[in-house]
This record gives structure tokens, sequence and C-alpha cells, in this order.
């Protein structure tokens, strides 16, 4: 019977123990944190966004990173069929806002719970180990020496120790290393899917503040890098929330070296030209007042005296006194809220990791080496990432089931 050695009990890492065991062979899993699944159990917010019922070409779209890499993975393990596996183990699920995919109980425990059932099933064998290196023989996977000195033999090996994101759980950059070791190359991690930090101290001001149905643009001179619809959030340091999120995707690798503009267009359902009628129509009804005070119908309260400022605008001169081009300094501050992108959060408070096992050096169909024979990897070790949405569980998925079936193909 052929051993394969997973290390890592995370999504991807039960995943490919899982398909591996259904193929007839004796799956050992290493798992040097607390437990099977201790990541998976806080995604979402503790609710588990478990994928995003879409097509495989939205899955790619929806992977800034080395999407195509995963083209025959999601083809093979669909976000349909994640969806069925997780009802098959007991998971009933239910779909949101964006077809983000989430268990009925709204409980990732029972997500990692089914997974951890289904090994107990099949056979897999849980241990508490740290890898500390892969070992070869003439070239070939060999097995694990762990750190506390034991030789665990294998014919295969399936890295999926994730990234650096969420340390706590064990994702501490093993995999990275042991894969340097056997000479993959690894694009350095950084974390991505986190806030930003930003030059201003406008967001401190603003914190708290949410924001909904707001366009959010980054660019880098004239060069725009990304544009998106949703919400947001100020921090005491800069800005986070959903679209943030997904713009970090797209910069994290710059940061800190290149900084960036992000602009937040606070009124993205009028041009200008109607921003302009609906602020003249404002300033009819509150013709005597003071200009700070003539915002209130436009503009979130806490959001009016920061704007005010921008405007460059004497929040006490008096609505009929406005001009036309001080109208128009006010809708440039509404439509361009103009903030400077200097950092990225810690990784330790990043939803995942960017950078990882270059994929290149992977056989994108089954996640093998082509290094080093033997030698597979599944999930975020590898440089693949992707936006919020379910999608980063649904590579994990994916890559899991790719490796996990690999093993039962004939060598």
């Amino acid at each position: 019977m052929k051993e394969v050695l997973v290390i890592g009990a995370g999504a991807a890492g039960m995943m490919a123990a899982i398909w591996a065991a259904q193929q007839g062979c004796k799956v050992t899993v290493l798992e040097k944190g607390r437990g099977p699944g201790t990541k998976l159990n806080i995604t979402g917010k503790g609710r588990c966004n478990v994928t995003n019922d879409c097509d495989v070409d939205t899955l790619i779209r929806n992977v800034p990173r080395n999407g195509r890499f995963l083209f025959s993975a999601f083809h093979g393990f669909t976000s349909q069929d994640a969806m069925a596996f997780f009802e098959e183990l007991g998971v009933p699920l239910k779909t949101e806002r964006g077809q983000r995919v989430f268990p009925v109980s709204d409980r990732a425990r029972d997500v990692s719970g089914a997974l951890r059932d289904r090994m107990h099933r099949l056979g897999v064998r849980v241990i508490s180990a740290r890898a500390k290196e892969i070992l070869t023989e003439e070239g070939k996977v060999s097995g694990v020496l762990t750190a506390k000195g034991e030789r665990l033999t294998a014919q295969s090996v399936i890295v999926a120790t994730g990234g650096l994101s969420y340390p706590t759980t064990g994702s501490d950059g093993d995999g990275f290393r042991m894969a340097q070791s056997l000479g993959h190359m690894v694009e350095k991690p950084r974390p991505s899917l986190i806030w930003l930090r930003t030059r201003e101290k406008d967001p401190a001001r603003l914190e708290g503040l949410s924001l909904r149905n707001v366009q959010v643009s980054i660019r880098k001179g004239k060069k725009k890098i990304y544009e998106d619809f949703g919400e947001m959030v100020f921090t005491s340091q800069g800005v986070s929330g959903p679209v943030i999120l997904s713009a970090s995707a797209h910069i994290c690798r710059k940061l800190p070296e290149e900084e960036f503009d992000l602009f937040i267009d606070l009124k993205p359902a009028l041009d200008r030209e109607t921003l302009d009628k609906r602020v003249l129509r404002d300033f009819e009804k509150n013709i005597n007042r003071d200009f700070i005070n003539a915002l209130g119908e436009l503009l979130p309260h806490k959001l009016i005296p920061v704007v005010v400022e921008r405007s460059g605008i004497d929040g006490r001169k008096k609505v009929h006194e406005i001009t036309k081009g001080e109208r128009e300094r006010l809708c440039e501050a509404i439509k361009a809220f103009r903030l400077t992108v200097v950092d990225a959060g810690p990784m330790e408070e990043a939803i995942v990791t960017s950078g990882g096992v270059k994929v290149k050096e992977i056989d994108p169909r089954t996640m093998e080496s082509k290094l080093v024979p033997g030698l597979y990897f599944a999930g975020e070790v590898m440089d693949v990432d992707a936006y919020t949405g379910g999608f980063n569980l649904q590579i994990a998925w994916s890559t899991g089931h790719a490796a996990g079936m690999a093993q039962g193909e004939e060598r």
C-alpha cells in the first residue's frame, strides 16, 4: 500500500488526505498546531465562507496571482463539487450575497468537524508532530524527519502548511523553508487581504465610519491598478473593509517600498454634473446657513468637517456666498477623496499570504513538484492568492483534491 504523508491539517491538507485515502493510500497527517482545522475554524469570522457558487472562469478572475495555473485544479474540483462534497458530509449550505456559500449553521467548526470525521472513517492517521525536513533518496521523496528526530517513510509527501497569516494557528513558513531546501524558489511572502495604512491622518478622525456603495480605485501615477465598488471602513491608521481587502491583493507585494494613490468616490451613482445639481438643491434649502451646516443630507455627519477642509471652503461661509468654482472643489473632494497608501497591515493580521512556492515549478494538473518526484503542494503554501468571497478556500479544496487524487495515479 502506498504511504503518503501530508504536512499540515488545514483546509488543503485535510482535503488532500481524504482524497489520497480514497485512492487506497495509507495516509498520515502531521499537524504541529492545536489540531486539525484550527485556522479553518476562524475563517469568515467563525462562519466559514466555504466557497463561491460560480463558474470556473469567475474563480480564475478572482485569483489575481497566477489564476491560470489553477485552471486544471478548478475544473477537476469545481465550486459545485465542493458544495456537493460538504452536503454529502452532512453540512447543509446556504448561498448569500455575492454568491458566498456558508454552512446553514453559520459554524465553521461544522465544516472542520465534517472533514475530521471523514478522515477518521477513511483511516487517516493524524499525529502531533512538526516536520523538520523532507527526506529524499536518489532524488525522490522518501519520507519526513520530525523535529523530535523521528523518521517517517513515504512514497509521497504533500506540503499543505499554509503561508504566514494567522501564525498562532501554525502557519509560520515551515513549508517555504522545506521547499527551498529541496531547490524550489519561493516568492517573498507578503500580507494580502489586509487593511492599508495611509500617510494622511484623516482616517483616524473618521475611525469607525463605515461607507457602503462607494467606488475605490488604486493608482500609480496615471496608471489605474484596481477599481471596485462596495463597502469600506476608516480605521485609526488607514482603511479596511471588503473593497479595501481586495485592493490590497494588487499592491501588497510592492509595499512599503512603493506608495500608491487611493481614490474614494463617495457618490459613484452621480456624475459631477448631477452631483453639482444635487448640491445646488441642498444649498437652496439651506441658503442662509453656514456651509458646514448645509451638507447633512449629502454626507455622513462624521465626514462633513473633513470634506469641508478638503474643499478649501471656509465652513462658516454662508451658503448663498458659495461660488461655482467652490462648488466644483466640493464635488472634487466628494468624487475623488484621495489618500496615500504607504504600507499594508502586519502579516499576523492578514487573511492570506501572497507569495510562496513558485508555480512554474509545480505541475498544475497534479500539484507535483517538477523538481522532486513524490513531492506535492496544496493550498496557500503556493504562490496563489485570491479575493475575499470564498475563493481562497476553493483554492484549498481544488488543489488538495488534485494532490490527493494524484496519489492513485500509476507512476
